[in-house]
């Protein structure tokens, strides 16, 4: 604390900085524990229309549920710069456990597409996302392993919009549902809960390309 003529003046307190990162991360982290109630013995509630073949078929929606709950999670804390700089065994080891949430989700995924409520239209969404989310993330590996970072980077980012799908599903739901039969609700927001995400991961991408940074890089090479 300092003192002035006009009396003491208290140090300003740090504020809190709401980022698109920290509202991404939010949404994935509410989510995620939102999804542990599928955990629960029994399964005693979920989509309500769809509670009797999610009971059924227990084994492959908990692996979709459990891969996806951890993908959620994980992901965001993958693109923190800091992170990878002051912990890289840490930021791999995550990554390690983010690709076996993704092929565990993606192949719960792909199974669950097949009864999913909506009828055609909404399962060939959901299959087109599971086997997508699994290619990019398996494109994302290869390139690491290939060493070039930086395509592995961009891989990953398209990995995690497909992830966060799960989030957009429902935000899509919450609006689309005041206004829409529930199945007419459900079929539209199961395509605008990962193809718009993907765009925006594309123009995201092009625009980091475009930047100053990128350019220099570029040029230096």
């Amino acid at each position: 604390m300092t003192v002035t003529d006009t009396g003491p003046v208290r140090p300003r307190r740090g504020r809190l900085r709401v980022t698109p990162w920290f509202v991404m991360t939010l949404l994935a982290t509410l989510l995620a524990l939102f999804s542990l109630h599928y955990l629960r013995p029994g399964m005693p509630d979920g989509f309500f229309v769809q509670i009797d073949v999610y009971r059924q078929h227990a084994f492959w929606l908990l692996l979709h549920v459990v891969g996806g709950v951890v993908a959620l999670a994980i992901g965001p804390w993958q693109f923190l710069s800091g992170l990878r700089r002051r912990r890289p065994r840490l930021h791999r080891w995550l990554g390690r456990a983010y690709v076996a949430a993704v092929a565990a989700g993606s192949f719960g995924g792909m199974y669950m597409a097949f009864l999913a409520f909506g009828g055609t239209l909404t399962q060939t969404s959901f299959l087109l996302l599971s086997m997508l989310w699994f290619g990019a993330t398996w494109i994302a590996v290869g390139r690491v392993l290939d060493g070039d970072i930086a395509a592995h980077r961009r891989w990953m980012v398209r990995s995690y919009a497909l992830t966060f799908a799960a989030v957009t599903l429902r935000l899509w739901l919450l609006g689309l549902g005041a206004v829409l039969p529930l199945e007419v609700a459900y079929q539209a927001a199961s395509w605008l809960a990962w193809v718009p995400n993907l765009i925006f991961a594309e123009c995201l991408l092009r625009r980091r390309d475009r930047s100053p940074v990128a350019m220099r890089n570029r040029h230096a090479v």
